[in-house]
């Protein structure tokens, strides 16, 4: 099926909430040592480092099997504009994947790997999943850093997970969540909305369908009544206008965003044999639009934008089908354009609105074909729509943690600002909230690493206290910090100079040793210093 574009040895996994499990790449997202070449074979040169959040995976566990095919440069919604060959449904030889994250989609439904990252800009983490009865999961723009992906469109690019179950799915969404400083399109989960507001605590989610035909095609569209007949599973069902909506879809390959493909990598769609033919004569269409033209498009978004926002007041999530139909291969061949914009009608607005989205499998069509269907909420209702496709493919919703909750965390070691680990906490959106001293009663050993650790004497006797800076950590962060820790150090409660008890570094009483005790020099910042005279 054309999946893999190159292979790799499985390394040792970390500890993590991640531990052991496979994932494969789209190869346009980087990691270390092997070439990105979003599907373009003269891309041969090995990435240097690994993208932002390959390294938040790898550091919780996952395991790395390779890079998977994709429509060249991510633009197509079919898989088959791969010069390494064109995917097919794993459920039929003669129908498309879906595209761009086309190999992603099949590694995982084929059972390669336990889930599979993609980008999704139109659509691309959404149709494969369809196409292949498996769960594809968009954030909300800039949740996941984009740092080290090659970019088809920046300002709407995000990276998307594909798994065979909400469970997985949501297992390593919650891992690629983070503020990345270093990403200018980054934002930071605690700065967006995460509920409707004026909804009643323990009411049932109002469930937005559309109030008029869709379209479909005949299969389709069988498939599509039997899940609006199954809707009331979700919550309370209300009928909507989406035709705003679906104007906004019609806006993506035109205006601005054509012109920002072209930007992103024009320069790479000469008449070389590589480059696909479709993809050049699509994106080459971006050279020409005018800085009139582009306003002209921002104006037509705010204007749906604004036709559309009501919903949101309204509506905990939209219900759609991810497409119309579901096309073959031989039936791309013959209209590689047309028949790739429509597979976009219920997708490409998605990221223009800001929206987040979870597509999962809804009831099979006639012909045995997957049909998939997706929710869609504002951006930062992400949890919301992973919850709600846990209900409907009768699997467990866990309890969340509030997520615009922090707690504080004390840190006296190299995670200090300026020291080696402090991007760890900065990476997991942590920020310092202030600097203080432990009680009197802390003494500091140094411990294997070398590392500080901090224990309370039992006497309780009088000290200088131990120089800590107190962070701010999103509490949904907390756990896969802590996974990172490795004895004799822990996270306990420590106890402040001025009586406050927060969370911090402490270490195990065995590996208190009288002759390592570096209490007198007051912190860690002052041993560094002085072990250097």
């Amino acid at each position: 099926m054309n999946e893999w574009i190159s292979r790799v040895d499985p390394i040792q996994p970390a500890p993590g909430p991640l531990h052991g499990l496979t994932m494969a790449l789209k190869d346009n997202i980087d990691l270390e040592g092997v070439p990105t070449t979003a599907g373009d074979p003269r891309n041969s040169r090995p990435a240097a480092r690994n993208a932002f959040v390959v390294d938040r995976l790898l550091e919780a566990g996952a395991v790395p099997l390779g890079k998977t095919n994709l429509d060249q440069y991510a633009t197509g919604l079919v898989g088959s504009r791969s010069p390494y060959g064109a995917c097919h449904s794993v459920f039929s030889p003669e129908h498309v994947s879906g595209g761009s994250s086309s190999g992603s989609a099949v590694a995982v439904a084929s059972g390669q790997v336990d889930f599979a990252l993609g980008t999704d800009t139109a659509g691309s983490g959404r149709v494969p999943a369809a196409f292949n009865r498996i769960v594809g999961i968009k954030p909300s723009r800039g949740l996941v850093s984009a740092r080290g992906v090659v970019p088809a469109c920046r300002s709407l690019d995000c990276v998307t997970v594909m798994a065979r179950s909400v469970e997985t799915a949501r297992q390593a969404f919650d891992v690629m969540v983070a503020f990345d400083p270093d990403d200018a399109w980054s934002r930071r989960w605690s700065a967006l909305p995460h509920r409707r507001p004026g909804r009643r605590a323990g009411s049932a989610p109002v469930i937005g369908v559309p109030d008029a035909a869709l379209e479909l095609d005949p299969l389709h569209e069988q498939a599509w009544q039997q899940t609006l007949d199954q809707a009331h599973r979700l919550g309370d069902v209300v009928k909507v206008d989406v035709q705003p909506l679906l104007a906004a879809a019609d806006l993506l390959y035109s205006g601005p965003w054509l012109a920002e493909r072209w930007l992103a990598f024009g320069d790479k769609l000469d008449d070389s044999p590589a480059v696909d033919p479709t993809v050049r004569t699509i994106v080459r269409g971006g050279a020409a639009l005018t800085a009139a033209e582009a306003f002209a498009g921002l104006d037509r978004l705010a204007t749906l934008a604004r036709a559309s926002e009501h919903l949101w007041t309204e509506l905990d999530a939209l219900l759609l089908p991810v497409t119309p139909g579901h096309p073959t291969l031989a039936e791309v061949a013959a209209d590689p354009i047309g028949v790739n914009s429509r597979l976009g009608r219920f997708t490409n607005m998605v990221n223009l609105l800001d929206l987040c989205a979870a597509a999962f499998p809804g009831p099979d069509r006639a012909d045995g074909l997957p049909f998939g269907i997706q929710l869609l909420a504002p951006a930062g209702h992400d949890h919301e729509v992973i919850d709600l496709a846990a209900v409907w493919c009768d699997e467990p919703v866990p309890e969340r943690v509030d997520p615009e909750a922090e707690v504080l965390l004390a840190v006296a070691g190299a995670h200090l600002s300026g020291q080696p680990l402090n991007d760890q906490l900065v990476r997991r959106g942590a920020r310092l909230a202030f600097a203080a001293r432990t009680a009197s009663s802390y003494r500091m050993y140094l411990v294997d690493g070398p590392r500080p650790g901090l224990t309370p004497t039992v006497s309780g006797a009088d000290g200088p206290g131990i120089e800590v800076e107190v962070w701010s950590l999103p509490a949904a962060e907390l756990g896969g910090f802590v996974s990172t820790i490795e004895p004799p150090l822990a996270i306990g409660p420590v106890e402040l100079s001025d009586g406050r008890r927060v969370l911090g570094f402490v270490c195990t009483a065995d590996a208190a040793h009288p002759g390592r005790d570096i209490t007198s020099y007051g912190g860690w910042r002052a041993y560094l210093d002085g072990r250097s005279d």
